[in-house]
C-alpha cells in the first residue's frame, strides 16, 4: 500500500505535520509514503506537478485535507498518469463526501433531510416547507458551520422563513468559496452522547473511536454499528467513516458518512491502528483477515 499525504507547505519533501504520525506509522509498517501539493490540487492548479513526487503504486490511499469532488477527480487522474491507482475512485469519493450521495441508502438511520441545488432562496424555501415545522440543523452538501451554532447552523423553527433564511445566508457567507452543492436542512434530533467516529474498510467496521472534536470522550457503553453494515455494503465504498450519536430515546443515530481519506483522526486514536486496518488484505482475497472493531 502507498499512503499519500499532503506535503508540508514549508518543507515540500516532508509530510504535513498534521499527518506525519500516520506517515511514520506507515513507514514503520513497511509501506511506501508519498506526498502531494494539496494547495495546488484544491485550487485547481497543475495537478501533474502536484503529484510529481509520487512513486508508482497499484494500491494507494490518501490521508489528507478535504478536497472537492472535482479536485479529487483531478488528483485521481493525475495520479493514474503516474501509475498510481487510488483505492477510492472519483465517483466513490463524491458519493461518500456529499450528503446526497449516501442519504437515500441511510435514510432510516439518520435525521430526515431535504436539500437544494445551489443557494437560491426559492429553492431553500421549498426544501424548508417539505421538511415541515420545528427545529432543523443546516449545512451544505459536505460540511456545517457547527462552531457558529446559533448564527449559521441551528434553524429554531422551519416555519419562520425569515429567521431560517438569515441562518442560511450566514452559513453561505462563512463557507464562502468552500460552499458545496447547496443547502441541506436536517430535522433536529436531541443527542445525549458525544459523537463516535467509526471507520469502515470494504464494508467492515474496523475501528471505533471518539470524534476528533471530543477526543477524550467515551460514550460509556457499547456502540451498535450493526444496522449500518447493510447500508455501507449497498453503498460499496472502500474506505469511509460514519459518525454516530445516541439520541435521548437510547437509539444510536447516524450523524453523517464521510470519505475516510479526508476524515480527521482524533489525537487519541493510535495512527498505527488505522494504518494496519487500511493495509489488511482485502475481503475479495480468500486469505482475507479483518480486525474486529475494538473500543479505544
Amino acid at each position: 500500500m502507498l499512503l499519500i499525504v499532503p506535503a508540508d507547505p514549508l518543507r515540500p519533501r516532508r509530510p504535513d505535520p498534521h499527518f506525519a504520525p500516520e506517515a511514520v506509522a506507515a513507514r514503520e509498517a513497511g509501506h511506501a509514503v508519498g506526498v502531494v501539493d494539496h494547495d495546488a490540487l484544491a485550487a485547481g492548479g497543475d495537478a501533474a506537478r502536484a503529484v510529481a513526487a509520487l512513486p508508482p503504486a497499484g494500491d494507494a490511499v490518501y490521508r489528507g485535507w478535504m478536497l472537492s469532488a472535482a479536485g479529487y477527480a483531478r488528483f485521481a487522474q493525475a495520479a493514474h498518469a503516474r501509475g498510481v491507482v487510488l483505492r477510492t475512485g472519483p465517483q466513490q469519493y463524491r458519493r461518500a463526501h456529499e450528503l446526497p450521495g449516501w442519504y437515500a441508502d441511510a435514510a432510516a438511520l439518520t435525521p430526515e433531510s431535504r436539500w437544494t441545488v445551489g443557494d437560491d432562496r426559492a429553492d431553500f424555501d421549498r426544501a424548508r416547507a417539505a421538511l415541515g415545522g420545528g427545529p432543523a440543523v443546516l449545512r451544505d452538501w459536505t460540511k456545517s458551520a457547527k462552531h457558529h451554532w446559533h448564527e449559521a447552523c441551528l434553524v429554531p423553527d422551519l416555519a419562520d422563513g425569515e429567521t431560517a433564511w438569515r441562518v442560511a445566508s450566514r452559513l453561505r457567507e462563512l463557507r464562502d468559496d468552500d460552499f458545496t452543492g447547496g443547502f441541506v436542512l436536517r430535522r433536529f434530533e436531541r443527542f445525549v452522547s458525544a459523537e463516535v467516529r467509526t471507520w469502515w474498510v470494504d464494508g467492515r467496521c474496523v475501528l471505533t473511536g471518539p470524534h476528533p472534536d471530543t477526543p477524550d470522550d467515551s460514550p460509556g457503553e457499547p456502540v451498535d454499528t450493526g444496522p449500518l453494515a447493510p447500508v455501507l455494503a449497498r453503498l460499496g465504498l472502500p474506505f469511509v467513516t460514519a459518525d454516530l450519536a445516541r439520541r435521548e430515546d437510547g437509539v444510536w443515530r447516524l450523524v453523517e458518512i464521510g470519505d475516510g481519506q479526508v476524515s480527521d483522526r482524533p489525537s487519541t486514536l493510535d495512527p498505527q491502528r488505522l494504518i494496519d486496518a487500511l493495509a489488511a488484505v482485502r475481503p475479495e482475497d480468500p486469505r482475507a483477515v479483518r480486525a474486529a472493531p475494538t473500543p479505544w
